[in-house]
């Protein structure tokens, strides 16, 4: 008779045991938190991007769980309105809408994307840590705001200029650098002569780097140069672009001399007469570089945006070279100067040719990240050589 009484109360003691285990894994019956990244068209006015977030299944318990938004290309307060808070599912909800102003314009840019980050979760688990808004550029006009400089000068003659007002880019001023032979600094794209990684659109020559393997190189971008077409020995040169951002983008225009052939580098002598890298997207570096005695050297400042990055608007980049100095301008004021009487500059006294480009990755600045957006472009407005006369 014991043992009659004895099993059904094993039996109940192994139940409540087993629901006692299971309470207190508890993990394993929360349910996960979930949103998908969204694209919404940016339009011109202020609009509301609707992010749906959800449980896997309802929970007796209040679910809650903290969210703020952060930077990628599209920049808050310009492009939407930065928030973060708690979202609070009550007990058997399993959906609620993320509510997100963003700002509309009238001009035509790339695609540009913000993210939201999800954290904290309680009685739930997070089955994605974060969610990318797309603003989908929807204009026509292009974005011409920014900075200019006027297409003379007193005591100087306009000798060439390229304004990229054509259809297609100009082959009587520019040829391709091609491959991707890391080009002594182990970067990570391969450049191409394909319309698309540089072409010419409203008035503008753009550059685009892409996150795309080709030739064995996970990107692609493209570098072109005047080499053999145009050089130059001194003058003022204007060149007014707008740049790329991002961790591992960098975008160059310079120039180097004409007998790279014969002598080679740094003996032929660079001029940077604009370079950024995207991860520090509001300093600009000017720079020279040349064979001193048989030894490398090189001289350079840099200067800082008081607002805004590079990507922002257009800026112009300016040298002023003749037989006495270097000198470097950003929208007209200088920040850089260098003397180049001294012997051992005598690199800097001969005919120049022009290079843009924008690498991706290598020693300097970096591989991209998982915060780099891909395509980056730069765009070009004119690049224009006046020298005295």
């Amino acid at each position: 008779m014991k043992n009659l009484f004895l099993f059904p109360l094993l039996l109940v003691l192994a139940l409540l045991a087993a629901c006692g285990s299971k309470d207190d894994d508890g993990a394993s019956t929360l349910p996960t938190i979930t949103a998908d990244p969204i694209s919404v068209d940016e339009g011109s006015e202020l609009g509301l991007a609707q992010i749906s977030v959800r449980l896997s299944s309802a929970h007796k318990e209040t679910v809650t769980v903290d969210y703020s938004t952060t930077n990628r290309t599209a920049k808050s307060p310009e492009d939407f309105i930065a928030v973060s808070g708690s979202l609070s599912f009550a007990a058997g909800e399993t959906s609620k809408l993320l509510q997100i102003n963003y700002l509309g314009d009238e001009w035509k840019e790339a695609d540009e994307t913000f993210e939201i980050l999800f954290s904290n979760p309680v009685n739930a688990t997070l089955a994605v840590q974060k969610v990318v808004v797309t603003l989908l550029n929807d204009d026509v006009t292009e974005n011409d705001a920014g900075y200019t400089t006027p297409d003379n000068y007193d005591g100087y003659n306009l000798v060439w200029q390229d304004e990229f007002n054509g259809t297609a880019i100009d082959a009587s001023n520019w040829v391709h650098e091609l491959g991707n032979s890391g080009w002594g600094n182990n970067e990570l794209q391969n450049y191409t002569p394909r319309s698309e990684n540089s072409f010419v659109s409203n008035g503008k020559l753009v550059i685009e780097a892409k996150q795309e393997s080709l030739g064995g190189a996970p990107y692609t971008s493209a570098r072109m140069k005047t080499q053999g077409l145009r050089e130059f020995q001194y003058g003022r040169i204007d060149i007014r672009a707008k740049l790329p951002t991002g961790k591992g983008i960098w975008p160059a225009l310079w120039m180097l001399g004409d007998d790279i052939a014969t002598v080679g580098w740094p003996k032929c002598g660079e001029i940077d007469i604009m370079e950024i890298i995207g991860s520090e997207p509001a300093t600009l570096h000017g720079t020279v570089h040349w064979d001193n005695g048989g030894s490398y050297a090189n001289y350079g400042q840099s200067t800082t945006l008081t607002t805004g990055i590079f990507a922002d608007e257009y800026h112009v980049f300016t040298i002023i070279w003749d037989d006495q100095f270097i000198r470097w301008l950003l929208d007209d004021v200088e920040y850089n100067v260098i003397d180049i009487t001294p012997v051992g500059l005598s690199e800097f006294h001969n005919e120049f040719f022009f290079l843009f480009n924008i690498a991706v990755g290598g020693n300097w600045p970096g591989s991209p990240d998982g915060t780099t957006v891909f395509p980056q472009q730069m765009k070009v407005d004119y690049v224009r050589v006046f020298q005295e006369g």
